[in-house]
């Protein structure tokens, strides 16, 4: 059974830095691409970022482009978001998840559910 266990979230302010990871287990974590999906009130979850299963190919989001890291240390089977010069609209709960494949149009798998807790991300202007 998938188990994704998102942390690191809290409050920043504009221009901060905040580093949530995710700990994943339950699947071969080395098999697989892991995205970046963020939900913030009264809107849909939309994917922020990805990383290749090999480490090398990464994908963002246009809005956290040049601002946010995506890596991953197979390891540990934890995936990381480093989130630099943080803004307002970047308040939302962030999750993670394995995915198909990491392009610039990715998505969860059909019928995905194994979803973690999220961690919560609130900057403040």
């Amino acid at each position: 059974e998938v188990h994704l266990v998102e942390s690191g979230g809290g409050l920043e302010q504009a221009g901060g830095s905040l580093r949530p990871s995710c700990a994943a287990s339950g699947f071969t974590f080395d098999d697989y691409a892991m995205g970046w999906f963020r939900q913030a009130p009264g809107k849909e979850r939309e994917g922020v970022s990805c990383i290749k299963s090999g480490r090398g190919y990464t994908n963002y989001a246009h809005f956290v482009r040049g601002r946010f890291t995506i890596s991953r240390d197979n390891a540990k089977n934890t995936v990381y978001l480093q989130m630099n010069s943080l803004k307002p609209e970047d308040t939302a709960v962030y999750y993670c998840a394995p995915i198909p494949s990491c392009n610039s149009d990715y998505v969860p798998f059909r019928d995905f559910t194994s979803w973690g807790q999220g961690t919560q991300v609130t900057v403040t202007s």
